[in-house]
């Protein structure tokens, strides 16, 4: 706002002169910038208002100043100046300035609307003008457009000769190239035909030549020219042989020139060879190495190579050969054993690669192709001094005549041929991270052994079968040796069928699988095919089958052979029933000794079996764990193995049959002698003389009672399953059938049936351990058949109305009545046997 609105403000207020005379109180640049309203107003009217600001500054400081002068002396307040001010003014007016102030804001509107006329215009220009600016750019652009087009097309145009005079610059280049490589070709062939010119002079004649030929420290240069200009005559002298197969002369110049580079060449590399094999020794490896990058022209230094290896002490000191047999075999003329073997390979082995290692360095630093170089030292490494070592440890013995089992037998060749194998794997694996180069060290391993492991399941299964004969002989030398020791006691007393045979031992049939298992883990090592494994434990697998076959086979047939010569013991001592009494006591001894030796060899035949089953399962068991494994991969080989196994085990079986069917003999032999040595006939028909009848059993049946519980106590630790059913079952249908037919010998009277009855309840009980449901039957039908003793005559029809299954045995019981005859009980029993039917 301009200063003139200062002069304008003091005289409206000091003459109230009229407002049409003020100049502009607004300006465009009011508005500028950042404007406030605020502001605006108070510029206007502050200006007008100065009675008004000293009003309220005085009021301000009226306030401020307040002190104790207000009060009067007789204690009332004295009036302020503002309120005698107020009341003075009450006749003048409240606001003064408000017509100067609307005149201010009338005119700042009339300015304002004035402003906005002249902003509207002023934009109205601007926006003609800038239309018309625009048109100018646009036409400006357009023209600039069309000129970087232009621009755009010379630059294409300069990057397409640019690219064009490039080629050219390239082509220009190549020929350049290629001529300066035919030049050098050309400049080379002058100098090549040139020596191969001097080459040609004469045949021998090797004095001639250059001084490059001559020149030691141009070596190289003079190997790399030799070898070419013998490449390149050998090919010239192959193609004239093809064209001119009738023309004698045609290459005999080049012929000439062929042996003498060939002279020169070896005269060359064996000069190379020593001055390789003085700086080998020296260990100049610098030196080495020159001389093998020169060697290496020709034959691609095969021949260093080559004289390298040969010239290693490990190949060539015999004293290295001899250390390397006593590290492994030990002394002369002392047996080696297989963990001894181990130890002396692991060491031999361990020094076999350390030196390679060693090697390894060196052939590093010299040789410019050090794999071919370590191929061809553990090569020779391999087919020389461990196949050395080799053949010293493993002599493979004959078939036809096994080593004896005092020298180690075929197992020790076994052995010796795993430890051998495993630790020779081991050191390919050694020698195969030291570094072997391009070599198939496996192969090369596996050809060490190639002609044991053709052989190899021959001899397992022979070994197999030499360990078994060596056992049994054992066996039987310690059976022959205790038999000795014990003496000989009269056979009048049983004492050969007392005396035990040789049992069956589980401990032997586990030593059977021990060396079953170790066979296998040999398998395992030689057979790297699933096919070829599975081909050689189904081999070993078969040997032990035989071998525990056998083995159990023949226990239970000894154990067979005690039963069956007590049975000829107790035939021997059958009497005829008109004897003398001391003949007959004497007979009666012989029979107890009879019959002690057959419970002696029913609890052998027990033993065995029991060892038998034991053993079978041992079998089974290995078979599971260790074998089927082994044979899944191949189809049908584990069932095979299955067959094979059961078809084993059936021999065994029969014999252990065979044996429980002469168990059950003896047993009921013995029962049958107690019977008919303890029965009397007085235990079933008492005599009538007032006494009280005995119901305790009768003497023969707490005999043959007690002898059952003893015998077979036996049986039911030996026998389980289905076995122990089936032969308990077998024995109590024999001792039910041997009562009715002892029982058949005797009459019966009341009293004697109610003793009867006793002994059946007793036999009842004793068989009801056997878990036999088809013999507690029978044993409780008997009990009820016992019943036709004790009832009256005109009651027997009652006792079998619920049961007419057992009429026909009840029968038989019932014609062994004391009043059989005198009842007249048979005429009864056929017409009551005929009304029921």
């Amino acid at each position: 706002m301009k200063e003139s609105r200062d002069g304008i403000g003091h005289d409206r207020i000091s003459k109230s002169s009229s407002v049409s005379s003020i100049p502009l109180i607004l300006d465009i640049d009011d508005f500028k910038g950042d404007f406030s309203f605020d502001a605006l107003f108070g510029n206007l009217v502050n200006e007008l208002l100065p009675s008004f600001q000293e009003e309220e500054a005085d009021s301000a400081d009226g306030h401020g100043n307040v002190s104790g002068n207000d009060t009067l002396p007789n204690g009332h307040k004295r009036a302020s100046s503002d309120a005698i001010k107020f009341t003075q003014g009450l006749a003048a007016p409240l606001f003064p300035e408000v017509d100067a102030l609307s005149s201010l804001f009338k005119d700042s509107c009339r300015e304002l609307i004035d402003l906005r006329k002249q902003i509207d215009d002023r934009l109205f220009n601007l926006k003609k003008e800038l239309s018309v600016q625009d048109s100018k750019h646009r036409k400006t652009l357009a023209e600039l457009e069309k000129g970087v087009d232009g621009l755009f097309d010379s630059f294409a145009r300069l990057d397409s000769r640019i690219s064009s005079v490039g080629q050219t610059a390239a082509k220009i280049g190549d020929h350049l190239q290629s001529a300066d490589a035919q030049r050098v070709t050309a400049s080379q062939t002058i100098d090549l035909i040139k020596y191969l010119m001097e080459f040609n002079s004469s045949p021998g004649d090797l004095m001639e030549l250059s001084p490059l030929f001559s020149d030691d420290s141009r070596v190289a240069e003079a190997a790399s020219i030799a070898e070419k200009l013998r490449s390149f005559a050998e090919e010239d002298i192959g193609r004239q042989g093809i064209q001119d197969m009738g023309n004698a002369n045609a290459s005999r110049g080049l012929e000439v020139a062929v042996a003498n580079l060939q002279d020169y060449c070896n005269e060359l590399e064996n000069r190379l060879l020593s001055r390789f094999d003085a700086a080998s020794q020296r260990r100049e490896l610098s030196t080495m190495s020159e001389c093998a990058k020169i060697l290496s022209q020709f034959n691609r230094g095969t021949s260093a190579m080559q004289h390298y290896v040969a010239t290693r002490p490990m190949f060539i000191d015999v004293e290295v050969m001899n250390a390397d047999v006593r590290l492994v075999l030990g002394d002369q003329g002392s047996q080696a054993s297989p963990s001894n073997v181990a130890r002396g390979l692991a060491s031999l082995y361990k020094e076999i690669t350390d030196t390679v290692r060693k090697e390894a360095a060196t052939i590093t630093a010299v040789f410019p192709s050090p794999n071919y170089v370590m191929s061809i030292l553990v090569q020779r490494v391999l087919e020389q001094r461990v196949t050395a070592i080799l053949d010293k440890l493993l002599v493979k013995p004959s078939l036809v005549n096994l080593p004896p089992m005092e020298e180690g037998g075929l197992l020790l060749y076994l052995r010796m041929l795993a430890v051998a194998y495993e630790k020779t794997q081991e050191l390919a694996r050694d020698l195969r991270t030291v570094g072997c180069g391009d070599l198939d060290i496996e192969g090369v391993t596996e050809c060490l052994f190639t002609s044991h492991k053709e052989e190899y399941p021959e001899h397992e299964q022979a070994s197999l079968r030499q360990l078994y004969q060596a056992k049994i002989e054992e066996l039987r030398s310690e059976s022959q040796q205790l038999s000795e020791s014990s003496g000989t006691i009269g056979r009048s007393k049983g004492a050969s069928v007392a005396s035990s045979p040789q049992q069956i031992s589980v401990t032997v049939v586990t030593e059977f699988v021990r060396w079953n298992e170790e066979a296998l883990s040999r398998c395992t090592l030689f057979s790297s095919q699933p096919a070829a494994l599975a081909a050689n434990v189904r081999a070993v697998f078969t040997c032990l089958l035989d071998q525990v076959s056998q083995y159990i086979t023949e226990g239970l047939e000894r154990a067979r052979d005690s039963l069956t010569e007590a049975a000829a013991l107790r035939e021997r001592f059958v009497l005829g029933t008109s004897v003398s009494r001391r003949v007959a006591a004497a007979a009666a001894s012989a029979a107890e000794a009879a019959a002690a030796a057959g419970e002696s060899s029913f609890r052998s035949f027990m033993v065995a079996v029991q060892r038998c089953g034991s053993s079978v399962a041992i079998v089974q068991q290995y078979f599971a764990n260790s074998i089927s494994r082994l044979l899944l991969p191949v189809d049908g080989a584990h069932a095979a193995s299955c067959e094979e196994m059961a078809t084993a085990m059936s021999s065994a079986e029969a014999a252990a049959y065979k044996g429980l069917q002469q168990c059950i003999e003896t047993v009921m032999a013995e029962v049958e002698r107690l019977l008919s040595a303890e029965q009397k006939p007085s235990d079933y028909k008492s005599p009538d003389d007032g006494i009280a009848p005995d119901h305790r059993p009768t003497n023969a049946c707490t005999r043959v009672v007690a002898y059952l519980s003893r015998v077979l106590e036996a049986a039911f630790t030996a026998l389980e399953g289905l076995n122990k059913q089936a032969f308990l079952t077998e024995l109590g249908n024999r001792l039910h059938k041997g009562l009715l037919n002892h029982w058949q010998k005797f009459t019966f009277n009341p009293s004697g049936g109610l003793r009867l009855k006793r002994d059946i309840t007793e036999y009842g009980e004793f068989v009801r351990s056997f878990n036999a449901p088809s013999v507690d039957e029978k044993f409780e039908l008997l009990g009820i058949m016992a019943n036709v003793f004790i009832v009256a005559p005109e009651s027997l029809s009652t006792l079998f109305e619920g049961t007419p299954s057992i009429r026909k045995d009840a029968q038989r019981f019932i014609q062994l009545r004391e009043d059989y005859k005198s009842a007249k009980l048979a005429s009864r029993l056929s017409s009551l046997w005929a009304s029921s039917t």
